[in-house]
């Protein structure tokens, strides 16, 4: 159970929000959502029927990341690449629709947008379908992203999430100047990884893989207690991170810091009904504590009451101030 003490610093922490500064460098997502019922089995394959009841555009990917710390009240900028398209124009009034700038985005016009339709029936998603492009960007566009990073650090900016969804933005050189130019300005940099880019994220502050992904990028295959602490020693050793936060379903969390003992975090959600969105929730959060002067213990901490209601909302969702800090005194 918290203390009313712990309970009061990590409040004071989440009121500290408004004051810090964020971008997010990466690949811009639009999330189709189309919802209806099953009543029958196809006729011409064994595959359900879906009655469509509505369709839902939402922000994903980086710009989930983006509406997620905006939610919470930090100030945020994202910097990433649209195409010359309608999902991209969607992009674009979706964040202005919540008075978000929409300056760093970039329009390619050889590039679609990345648009990820999910069906979903009865609270169930039935399948997803992706239009994208993984092509890695070009030297030109990797200056003008990294100019867009050069802007944010001069006016003052107090984190960098990097929201990798290998959709090609987010390569080895960006990172690597990214990292340089924050370290230069005492800026903080984390990591949602993806696995096949795990080398990439070599000196950033703090990493936060699932447990599939550290199994993978540690090739250590996580069963129990001893072989998770050997692949989250062997990642922050081998990527010279400050921290890496496993992130670990209904086990919860583990936080591994240099130079500190492993902090295992149980899990506070009360029930599952979606992880979509999930992982951005706890970067989003996760950043913003630690920018606003928490320990990455306490930070973690509150980043896991944060990913324990979006689980519980079908559909990316994002978490309010109020909202967390309510969960916080529930314990």
């Amino acid at each position: 159970m918290m203390s009313l003490k712990e309970r009061k610093r990590l409040n004071a922490c989440i009121d500290r929000f408004p004051s810090t500064r964020i971008l997010v460098v990466g690949d811009i997502v639009l999330d189709h959502y189309i919802w209806g019922n099953v009543s029958r089995i196809s006729p011409e394959a064994p595959v359900p029927v879906v009655n469509v009841t509505k369709e839902s555009l939402l922000l994903g990917g980086a710009t989930n990341v983006v509406q997620n710390i905006h939610a919470l009240g930090g100030s945020v900028s994202v910097c990433g690449i649209i195409g010359s398209d309608q999902a991209g124009s969607q992009v674009l009034q979706l964040l202005r629709s919540q008075h978000i700038p929409t300056d760093g985005l970039l329009v390619d016009e050889g590039r679609p947008t990345t648009i990820k339709t999910r069906i979903i029936a009865h609270s169930q998603q039935v399948v997803r379908v992706d239009r994208e492009t993984k092509d890695v960007i070009g030297k030109d566009l990797h200056r003008l992203i990294f100019d867009q990073v050069k802007r944010h650090i001069v006016t003052g900016l107090d984190g960098i999430v990097i929201s990798d969804y290998c959709k090609g933005v987010v390569t080895s050189d960006l990172v690597h100047d990214i990292v340089k130019i924050a370290r230069k300005n005492n800026i903080i940099v984390s990591v949602d990884p993806k696995v096949s880019h795990f080398n990439m994220y070599r000196g950033v502050t703090i990493l936060t893989p699932n447990a599939n992904e550290a199994s993978i990028g540690s090739k250590v295959d996580i069963t129990d207690k001893e072989s998770l602490l050997r692949a989250g020693t062997l990642l922050l050793n081998r990527l010279n991170c400050a921290a890496v936060l496993i992130t670990r379903g209904e086990l919860g969390m583990s936080l591994f810091e240099h130079g500190s003992k492993v902090t295992h975090i149980p899990t506070v959600a009360r029930e599952v009904f979606d992880v979509t969105g999930a992982g951005d929730t706890v970067i989003a959060t996760l950043t913003l504590a630690m920018a606003s002067g928490a320990s990455m213990t306490d930070a973690a901490r509150i980043s896991n009451y944060a990913a324990g209601i979006v689980v519980g909302i079908v559909g990316t969702a994002v978490v309010k101030q109020d909202q967390l800090k309510q969960r916080i005194r529930l314990g």
